[in-house]
């Protein structure tokens, strides 16, 4: 997940509101379910501490949700009574989660709003494709391609001239699939898409998988539905799930190999909040893996004011010549750090269950 969206939260200090809440239910009595969420949001942060202008700030904003269509849910991040990110959900949370802490409390989204994989579909025929860009949020018409439309059809004639026509037939076909290939490939470069789904008759389908670009060759996906079916939402959905679930393997598997010592005998890859901390003091994460489940990624370490002022122990920033410090949760303040060098951030959760170590890991750059 690239995190460069969450710049915003770490422009000014805390402490900071963060609210998570569940659009995806839709009855009668949303509205007054929804302001109720509200209010219930706002008194759970004054309990836990926040100011009055900033309890109002995020009951303000979810009230303007109580009518909303959105499929998922939003995240609210707020302090000093202004609202500073509210980034839509791409997956419902269970219920809402309300959070008032020095840090915005981000892990969350790294399985709420992270890997969401866009996708366009291609509705290929002998003819032409329609596409269709997918994602989370929705659908909308990507563009047509329409190639030459005689002849198309075969027969089963055995005359020299009937073969001479399915000749033109084999050559139209070929033509087109070309055509909706390039095609294809510059509507993937324009919505950059991260996954290609085919839908049409098997030979159509592979003609133009076939003619695409080596580079696309690993987003591609076929369709088991024919000529003329559209894709449902769980057709995109399963399809899309498994790209993210083999990206997190991939990342895992790279993981796992660079935990090995290199040629100079450190390693490629880290674990725990000891080792985590020292790499991003150093500004060496190069990718954060996190299983927000791991007993690691609440576990308290100290910040100071910015990113790589923090410790396993108060008093080590204290020797960092850090005055002022703040207890803070080691998800979220590995994401900050992340945050503040560029680097990203992976839910492993599809594809592990005790790697890496306590939930937290990283592939380190300069290894």
């Amino acid at each position: 997940m690239d995190l460069a969206f969450l710049h915003p939260l770490y422009e000014n200090p805390g402490p900071w509101a963060s609210v998570y809440v569940d659009t995806s239910r839709h009855t009668e009595d949303t509205p007054h379910e929804r302001h109720l969420a509200a209010l219930a949001a706002s008194r759970e942060l004054s309990a836990q501490g926040a100011d009055e202008k900033t309890c109002v700030a995020v009951r303000e904003a979810l009230e303007e949700l109580r009518h909303s269509s959105e499929p998922h849910g939003r995240a609210v991040f707020a302090r000093a009574g202004e609202v500073v990110l509210d980034p839509p959900l791409t997956r419902s949370p269970e219920g809402s989660l309300v959070h008032w802490a020095p840090l915005p409390h981000t892990a969350p989204l790294l399985e709420l709003a992270g890997e969401d994989p866009l996708c366009v579909v291609a509705y290929v025929d002998r003819k032409g494709a329609d596409f269709e860009l997918r994602g989370a949020l929705g659908r909308q018409g990507a563009g047509t391609v329409t190639g030459r439309q005689w002849p198309v059809h075969r027969t089963s004639s055995s005359d020299w001239s009937e073969r001479h026509f399915q000749l033109r037939v084999e050559n139209t076909w070929e033509h087109n699939a070309a055509e909706i290939a390039d095609a294809l490939t510059v509507c993937q470069e324009e919505t950059g898409a991260d996954l290609l789904i085919l839908v049409g008759d098997e030979r159509e389908k592979r003609s133009v998988h076939e003619r695409l670009p080596k580079a696309l060759q690993g987003r591609v996906v076929e369709a088991e539905h024919g000529a003329g079916s559209r894709l449902l939402d769980e057709d995109v959905e399963r399809a899309r799930a498994e790209h993210v679930r083999q990206r997190a393997e991939r990342e895992l598997e790279r993981f796992l190999a660079a935990r090995a010592p290199g040629d100079d005998g450190r390693p490629g890859a880290v674990e725990g909040v000891p080792a985590l901390v020292e790499a991003a003091r150093e500004h060496r994460i190069d990718e954060l893996l996190i299983r927000p489940d791991g007993p690691d990624a609440h576990r308290e370490v100290w910040i100071g004011e910015d990113p790589d002022q923090l410790a396993v122990r108060r008093t080590d920033l204290k020797i960092l010549g850090e005055q002022n410090s703040w207890s803070a949760r080691a998800d979220d303040a590995l994401i900050r750090s992340a945050v503040a060098t560029g680097a990203p951030a992976l839910s492993v959760t599809p594809v592990a269950e005790e790697v890496p170590v306590g939930g937290l890991g990283a592939l380190l750059r300069w290894a």
